[in-house]
C-alpha cells in the first residue's frame, strides 16, 4: 500500500501544472506592469545561474534584463537561449513521447519560432547599448538566416494567404525572399517589421545604403502605409544619411496569454468509471488601449502569435485525443486486470490520466501586445507631447534611437546615440 500511497503522492503533485504556470506567468506580467524586471524573473526562475535555466526562464530574463538597462547580462542571457535554441523549427521524438506519457507541462518549453525572433530584435537593443557596431551587423545577419528558415516552414500557409497564385511552388515562393521588389506583405503575420525597420535605421546611419535599403525595403512591404519607414526607404535609395532625426520604439501592452480548458467526460465499463480527458490552450487578449499622436503600426505580436500558435494547435488537439485515448484504454486494462488490486490501481490510473492531461500553457508572457514608431525632428522631442510624457532629459540634436516600454507604470525609456 506504500507504493500506492507514492503514486497518490506523485498525482497529486502533477495535478494542476498548467493552472501552476499559468498563476506564475501571471506574477512575472503583473510585476512587469509595476517595474519590477529583474526582480520577478528572479522569483519566476528556477536558478539565479543561467546555465541551470530553462529556455523560458532564459527568455523573461534576458528581457528583463534589458528592461532594467543591463544590456550586457541581457545579451549573454539570450546568447544562452541561442545555444539551445538553434533550430527552432524542428521537433523531438522524445520530447513529443513524454508530452503524451505525463502531459506537455512535463517536457521542455517548446519556443515560439516568434521567440528566437524577438531574442536577435532585443540583442540588436543590447549591442547598440553597449556600442558593439560590429556585432550589430551580425545580430542583423543572423535573424534573417532565422526568418528564411522561418518562411520555409510556414510557405503553405504563406502561400494560402499571400496574393500568389496557387500554381506557384514553394521553392519559387521562397526564391522571392532574395529579390529586391519582393512583395513582403505576406510574411508581416509571421515574421518581425519592427526587427526589419530596426536594422535598415541602423544601415541607414552607417551609410551602408545597399543594405539599409533592402531592409527598408522588407520593412515597407510588411507594413501598412508607414510614411516614416518610405521616408528612410527615400534616404537610402538617395544614399543620404537622415540629421537631426530620432526613432521612437513605443511597446505597449502584453501579447496573448494562454489558458487551459479542460474537458474529461466520464466512460462507464463493467469495471467501473473510467475518465477520458482532453485539455486544450486557448489564448486571451489584452487591449492596451494606449494611443500616442503621431505614433504609426510597426509590429502587430497578437497577430504573430496566433499564426504561429494556429499552426500547431491542431497537432497539439490531435495529441491531446491521442493521449486521452491511449489513458482511457490503460485505465480500461488496469480495471479489469485478475489482481485483487484492480480497482485501486484502476482509480489510480484514472486519477492519473486526469492529472496528466494538461494544455501547453507556456509562452513569452511579457513580450508586448504591438510595436509602434514615432520618427520626429530630434529638437521636436522636447517641445512635443510625447516628450512630456517619458518625463526624461531628451537630447536637442544629432541621430538618436529611442526604446519606450509602456505597461501602465512608469514608461521604460532608453536613448541611444547613432
Amino acid at each position: 500500500m506504500k507504493k500506492f500511497a507514492f503514486v497518490f503522492l506523485f498525482v497529486f503533485t502533477l495535478s494542476g501544472c498548467a493552472g501552476v504556470m499559468t498563476t506564475r506567468l501571471d506574477n512575472v506580467r503583473s510585476a512587469v506592469a509595476n517595474n519590477n524586471f529583474t526582480e520577478s524573473a528572479i522569483q519566476f526562475s528556477s536558478s539565479h545561474d543561467i546555465t541551470e535555466q530553462n529556455s523560458l526562464e532564459l527568455l523573461i530574463t534576458g528581457y528583463a534584463q534589458f528592461l532594467d538597462g543591463n544590456y550586457a547580462s541581457s545579451d549573454k542571457t539570450f546568447e544562452e537561449f541561442n545555444k539551445r535554441n538553434i533550430d527552432t523549427t524542428s521537433g523531438s521524438f522524445m520530447r513529443e513521447a513524454t508530452n503524451i506519457v505525463a502531459g506537455r507541462m512535463a517536457s521542455e518549453y517548446r519556443p515560439y519560432m516568434m521567440d528566437s525572433l524577438f531574442v536577435s530584435y532585443y540583442q540588436i537593443w543590447d549591442a547598440i547599448g553597449e556600442n558593439r557596431r560590429d556585432d550589430v551587423r551580425v545580430i542583423i545577419n543572423q535573424s534573417y538566416a532565422r526568418q528564411q528558415k522561418m518562411s520555409r516552414e510556414y510557405a503553405d500557409l504563406v502561400q494560402k494567404n499571400s496574393s500568389h497564385s496557387a500554381d506557384e511552388n514553394n521553392s519559387e515562393l521562397m526564391s522571392e525572399l532574395d529579390r529586391a521588389k519582393s512583395t513582403w506583405g505576406a510574411y508581416s503575420d509571421i515574421m518581425n517589421p519592427a526587427l526589419m525597420y530596426l536594422s535598415g535605421i541602423w544601415f541607414l546611419n552607417a551609410g551602408d545604403f545597399n543594405d539599409a535599403e533592402t531592409y527598408l525595403k522588407r520593412a515597407v512591404g510588411m507594413t501598412n502605409n508607414n510614411s516614416y519607414i518610405a521616408t528612410d526607404l527615400n534616404l537610402a535609395q538617395s544614399n543620404t544619411r537622415p540629421k537631426n532625426t530620432t526613432w521612437i520604439f513605443i511597446e505597449s501592452g502584453f501579447a496573448p496569454r494562454l489558458r487551459e480548458q479542460t474537458i474529461s467526460l466520464p466512460v462507464i465499463t463493467g469495471g467501473g468509471i473510467i475518465w477520458s480527458s482532453i485539455a486544450i490552450a486557448v489564448p486571451e487578449f489584452g487591449r492596451s488601449n494606449i494611443s500616442i499622436n503621431g505614433a504609426k503600426p510597426l509590429a502587430d505580436v497578437n497577430a504573430m502569435f496566433m499564426t504561429e500558435f494556429n499552426e500547431y494547435n491542431i497537432n497539439d488537439a490531435l495529441r491531446a485525443w491521442g493521449a486521452a485515448s491511449a489513458r482511457t484504454v490503460a485505465q480500461a486494462a488496469a480495471y479489469n486486470s485478475n489482481s485483487k488490486y484492480s480497482g485501486l490501481i484502476g482509480l489510480t490510473s484514472t486519477i492519473f490520466s486526469i492529472a496528466t492531461t494538461d494544455a501547453e500553457v507556456r509562452s513569452w508572457a511579457t513580450l508586448p501586445e504591438t510595436i509602434s514608431v514615432l520618427r520626429m525632428n530630434t529638437g521636436d522631442l522636447i517641445t512635443g507631447s510625447f516628450g512630456d510624457m517619458l518625463n526624461t532629459e531628451l537630447p536637442k540634436s544629432g541621430n538618436y534611437l529611442i526604446y519606450v516600454r509602456l505597461t501602465g507604470g512608469d514608461p521604460v525609456v532608453h536613448i541611444f546615440k547613432i
